[in-house]
């Protein structure tokens, strides 16, 4: 990539310049990844912006290969023909889509098994995928890897929960620290005799080994893993939460507490039916929630993060060169969605340039969100007029945006909503509100209403046309147009700029004919 001064005018400052011409990020398209966990076989193919991807593909099927292992020392051998059957179709599916390379790993239940090896080599016979059986210490780093490409800068514990085992990493701004793996899945402990006090027993006397191996001065915890995730869905039920987006869902200790004391107390396939939740899933989550309470009063993190990213995303970062793994996600993710879906790929940075007089006093981390919004203010031109605002809403709230919490996404979503709509009373989305304070929906607000009045400029550079100034003393919001600024801002233009000076509770002063 090619940083020179001379192209210094197209960075956006510390987010780079785009990477969608760089080699190296167009080489991480389509990239192919097969997960052989002991509960489940998964294929992914990630493709889009190299650094916060979309899943082009994504399919998986619970196998249960570790179901029964701790007793037998075996591959259950239903879940060993359902895995096979499913890689054979992988196969197929990877050739179809030109994928290469296809990168297959194997976890717990292969590597533990007595027939492992011979699996291994069936599947190669057979289908023509190598498999890559590694060992818990590795399965700790690329979780968290796949933890470090959704949340740059990320610092605490990995905890990533399988069928057969449960791996810890310590990561600590874009490193990795020490790592350890248990016999804590949810196969094992159904094997653990003696009833359910022998099997907290059982979870505590590793707890606590865990804990001397790591300390306990993290004050994040990072969950990976399925039965994390239908533990954080259940913890969504009980608190009637409003946005059910498991990745980047927030959790304290007194709250996970809580939600496995609800669990306990709950019919499962009422709960599940609630939820949404596979029965063989469900079937994992009590003992799973066992082991997340000692986890969470053992290491009392202050901050329990769910990530739906792990070993999969993990080898996609494997494959990045550290330039890439740098920036930031999110941005990324939205330049690419401006570069292919915007009327007018680029304009977001113009836009973003002319309304960034508007928020000079805002912390960088709203500052990152402007620039999000800026950049998705055109993305959905092609849903009906009706339900664009809606539209742009769900967009921001539910897709696959890397580096964005939930009330980030709402704020997101609402700046969006106001650039096609001035008002939101009524909306079916108002309850996501409730995610973020007054203050914060007023300036998404301001925000949507300033994106809505410069697309007016949309001609090509709007500080070509006009320049924004705030005089808060005076309670002013001037705009100084050139000429031809003057002969853009027609009566549209006029009445959106009083609806965000409104907004900002200032008063308009408009100077005219000036280039």
């Amino acid at each position: 990539m090619d940083d020179s001064p001379a192209q210094a005018h197209d960075d956006w400052g510390p987010f780079g310049r785009p990477l969608f011409d760089d080699p190296s990020a167009r080489a991480l398209s389509h990239v192919g990844v097969i997960d052989v966990g002991s509960n489940s076989v998964r294929m992914v193919v990630f493709d889009g912006a190299a650094r916060s991807p979309a899943y082009f593909y994504n399919e998986k099927i619970l196998c249960g290969l570790g179901s029964g292992l701790a007793a037998t020392g075996r591959l259950n051998p239903k879940g060993r023909t359902r895995a096979l059957a499913a890689l054979k179709r992988f196969a197929i599916l990877a050739k179809g889509m030109k994928i290469s390379p296809l990168t297959a790993v194997a976890t717990a239940a292969v590597r533990e098994a007595s027939d492992g090896a011979e699996f291994q080599a069936e599947v190669e016979r057979e289908t023509g995928i190598k498999l890559w059986v590694i060992d818990g210490t590795e399965e700790a780093r690329l979780s968290a890897q796949g933890v470090m490409l959704g949340w740059p800068g990320a610092r605490g514990i990995v905890c990533d929960i399988g069928g057969s085992s449960m791996e810890l990493a310590v990561i600590d701004d874009g490193r990795i620290g020490k790592r350890v793996t248990s016999p804590l899945g949810p196969f094992r402990l159904q094997q653990i005799e003696g009833g359910p006090k022998a099997v907290k027993k059982h979870i505590s006397r590793i707890v606590k080994e865990l804990k001397a191996e790591l300390a306990v001065d993290h004050e994040k915890l990072y969950l990976v893993g399925g039965s994390w995730r239908a533990i954080a869905r259940l913890d969504m039920e009980r608190r009637g939460y409003p946005l059910t987006v498991l990745h980047e869902y927030r959790m304290t200790k007194d709250s996970v507490l809580e939600t496995v004391d609800w669990i306990a107390a709950n019919n499962l396939s009422d709960l599940r039916q609630r939820t949404g939740t596979s029965a063989e899933r469900m079937e994992l989550v009590p003992l799973a929630s066992e082991v997340l309470a000692q986890l969470v009063r053992s290491f009392r993190p202050k901050e329990i993060d769910v990530s739906s990213y792990g070993i999969r995303e993990g080898l996609l970062y494997e494959h990045m060169p550290q330039r890439l793994r740098a920036r930031d996600p999110l941005i990324e993710s939205c330049r690419f969605s401006e570069a292919t879906m915007a009327r007018m790929p680029g304009f977001g940075k113009k836009l973003f340039g002319f309304l960034e007089p508007l928020f000079k006093r805002a912390p960088p981390e709203r500052q990152r969100l402007i620039r999000a919004a800026c950049l998705l203010h055109d993305t959905t031109w092609r849903a009906h007029p009706d339900y664009r605002a809606e539209a742009c809403f769900d967009n921001a709230t539910r897709a696959n945006l890397g580096g964005l919490d939930h009330p980030g996404r709402v704020f997101l979503g609402l700046a969006l909503l106001h650039r096609y709509k001035n008002s939101r009373t009524g909306s079916r989305l108002e309850p996501l509100l409730q995610l973020l304070t007054p203050e914060e929906i007023t300036d998404a607000e301001i925000l949507g209403k300033a994106m809505r009045f410069g697309a007016m400029f949309s001609i090509g550079d709007p500080q070509e046309v006009g320049a924004l100034t705030v005089h808060p003393r005076k309670g002013l919001l001037e705009l100084r147009l050139t000429p031809t600024g003057d002969a853009l801002f027609g009566e549209v233009a006029q009445a959106r700029f009083a609806s965000l000076a409104s907004a900002m509770k200032l008063q308009t002063q408009v100077t005219r004919g000036r280039s």
